[in-house]
């Protein structure tokens, strides 16, 4: 399996950045091929954490375009910074 986990700071509007996101990009992420999981965190302070799994790495490649498309898209007033994207093969998990 393939992880990629985005951080983004700055997040001007938190509820509404996860509520976009739960209606309009897991849909789009979970016709990626090979999907396993996704999660959207708020750590509080205007930061936001993404975590997306995937069963080869070219599904996790792809949820990085779609990410950054949908960004663009739809979220850039509530994600003014680029995300700092950690990707790579998952070693352990449960």
């Amino acid at each position: 399996m393939y992880a990629v986990v985005r951080r983004y700071e700055g997040v001007t509007d938190p509820a509404e950045a996860g509520r976009q996101v739960n209606e309009g990009f897991l849909p789009l992420l979970r016709q990626v091929r090979g999907f396993v999981a996704y999660y959207w965190v708020d750590a509080g302070g205007g930061v936001m954490v993404s975590t997306s799994v995937f069963q080869d790495p070219s599904g996790a490649e792809e949820s990085t375009d779609r990410a950054a498309d949908f960004v663009r898209d739809r979220l850039a007033s509530l994600l003014p910074s680029p995300p700092q994207v950690t990707a790579g093969e998952v070693v352990a998990h449960s």
